[in-house]
C-alpha cells in the first residue's frame, strides 16, 4: 500500500462515518524501518510518526527535525521508566502510560521541566495477561490518581487482542474516555481503522501498510 491509499482510506471511513478527516491524526509507525523509506514519507509532506523504542527515536529524528523542520513523533510502545526522562524530552506524546509508577516519574519530570508531552492511558481492554496497560475496572481511578499529579492526559489508547473483532473494544474504550471527560482516543491500526473512526478514533496507528513491511532480523533497541 502507500501514504496516498491509507490516507484516501481514512477520508472515506471518516466520510462513512460523518465526521471530518481532519479530526483524525494519522500516526505513520516507522519503527524498525530504513531511514530512506522514512524520508519518503516526510518527502512527502507527511509529519506525525510514532515509535515505539526509546533508542531508536533518539538516533533517528533530531537529525531528520532538523532536516525537514517541525515533526511530530509520538511514543507508542512500552516505556520503561528508566528511560522516561529522555522520552519526555524527545516526544510530543506518549501513549503507552500504563502503570502508577511511570505517572510517578513523567509527573516529576514534568514538574522539573514545567512541560509535558500529551499523555495517553494505556487499557488493556482484553485483560489479557502478557499486555501491558491498565485494566478497565481500574482506569477511572487511575485517570484520577493521573489529574492529582497534574498530568496532561488527553485520551486513552487500547490495542485489542488478536484475533479478536476490534469494534467492541473501540466501543469501551470510547465510552470509558467519554465518562472521564476525555477527547483522544488512540485505537485502530491498518486491518482495523475504518471501525476505529466509526467508534470515534483521534490518532490511529498505521505502519508497514504506509513503509512496506519491517525486518525483524536485527535485534530491535531498547
Amino acid at each position: 500500500m502507500s501514504l496516498a491509499a491509507i490516507q484516501s482510506r481514512l477520508i472515506t471511513a471518516c466520510a462513512a462515518a460523518g465526521r471530518a478527516p481532519a479530526s483524525v491524526q494519522l500516526i505513520a509507525v516507522s519503527k524498525v524501518q530504513p531511514l530512506e523509506r522514512v524520508v519518503d514519507v516526510l518527502e512527502q509532506g507527511h509529519r506525525l510518526f510514532g515509535e515505539n523504542y526509546v533508542q531508536e527515536a533518539v538516533a533517528k529524528w533530531p537529525d531528520l527535525r532538523v532536516r525537514f523542520g517541525p515533526v511530530q513523533v509520538h511514543m507508542i510502545g512500552p516505556l520503561q521508566t528508566n528511560k522516561a526522562k529522555v522520552a519526555a524530552e524527545l516526544f510530543d506524546a506518549i501513549h503507552t502510560l500504563d502503570r502508577p509508577s511511570l505517572a510517578d516519574k513523567l509527573a516529576k519530570l514534568a514538574q522539573a521541566r514545567g512541560a509535558s508531552p500529551q499523555l495517553f492511558v494505556q487499557v488493556n481492554t482484553g485483560a489479557e495477561p502478557q499486555k501491558a496497560g491498565i485494566l478497565p475496572e481500574a482506569t477511572d481511578a487511575f485517570i484520577t490518581q493521573c489529574r492529582a499529579m497534574d498530568l496532561p492526559v488527553q485520551g486513552l489508547m487500547c490495542i485489542p487482542p488478536e484475533g479478536e473483532e476490534s469494534a467492541p473494544h473501540f466501543a469501551m474504550l470510547a465510552q470509558m474516555a467519554a465518562r472521564n471527560g476525555l477527547t483522544g482516543l488512540s485505537m485502530g491500526m491498518s486491518s482495523d481503522f475504518e471501525a476505529a473512526i466509526a467508534h470515534g478514533a483521534t490518532h490511529i496507528r498505521v505502519g508497514s501498510a504506509i513503509f512496506g513491511a519491517r525486518d525483524y532480523g536485527a535485534p530491535s533497541p531498547a
